[in-house]
């Protein structure tokens, strides 16, 4: 499993991921980015910021 913690790129935010592949993870949060952060375009930067702060679960 992975999990990430949007607050790692968003400060204040305290949604948090646990799915069971990166790719799950960038999903769920590029809906959670546009739903709740109101972000209609994702630029490459803020993906890579996710990757690089996804990490191993238990």
């Amino acid at each position: 499993m992975k999990q990430f913690a949007c607050g790692d790129v968003v400060p204040n935010c305290t949604r948090t991921f646990l799915e069971p592949t990166d790719e799950e993870i960038l999903a769920a949060v590029a809906v959670h980015a546009r739903t709740d952060h109101g972000l209609t375009d994702i630029p490459p930067e803020l993906v890579d910021r996710v990757r690089q702060r996804i990490r191993g679960a238990g």
